[in-house]
């Protein structure tokens, strides 16, 4: 299996189930309602901004990948719209499942060789760099949304 094959085959299991550390998103997020993904416990992101905040960078690093500039920029990385309802909640978890299956097919496409060449600018690293990192960056908001998820379910 190709080297992008198999981080395709990584960010599908952080989004989906299957990885290493038998966590992932579509089961973090499985039954949760949108009141419940907006609250605000103390200062943390509610889960309706980690998710939004997750694919903010899922959805970057697509058009990239399909040709486009890099337009994405960390201060609107929370800067969701309002989910005000059921039907915002679920256009938010839709989104972020299409824009999740649209990197991994864009990933599993692109040729080893590339792993190597700069992303965008050298200040980006590598293509590799940015893949991974997307993976990372997934893992890290799970965790959170994990934790919050917890601390809802109990009352807080």
């Amino acid at each position: 299996m190709s080297l992008t094959k198999q981080i395709a085959k990584q960010f599908r299991a952080v989004q989906t189930g299957g990885n290493w550390t038998a966590s992932n998103l579509q089961d973090a997020l499985a039954g949760l309602d949108w009141q419940q993904a907006n609250k605000k416990l103390d200062s943390f992101n509610t889960i309706v901004a980690l998710v939004y905040h997750i694919n903010y960078y899922v959805s970057a690093v697509c058009k990239v990948l399909e040709g486009e500039a890099l337009n994405a920029k960390d201060k609107y990385s929370f800067d969701h719209p309002p989910v005000q309802s059921a039907e915002d909640w679920n256009k938010l978890l839709d989104q972020t499942r299409a824009d999740a299956e649209r990197f991994a097919r864009l990933v599993e496409q692109l040729p080893d060789n590339k792993l190597t060449e700069t992303f965008v600018d050298e200040k980006y690293g590598t293509y590799y760099r940015n893949l991974t990192g997307v993976i990372e960056h997934t893992h890290y908001h799970l965790g959170q949304i994990v934790i919050l998820k917890k601390l809802l379910q109990a009352g807080h």
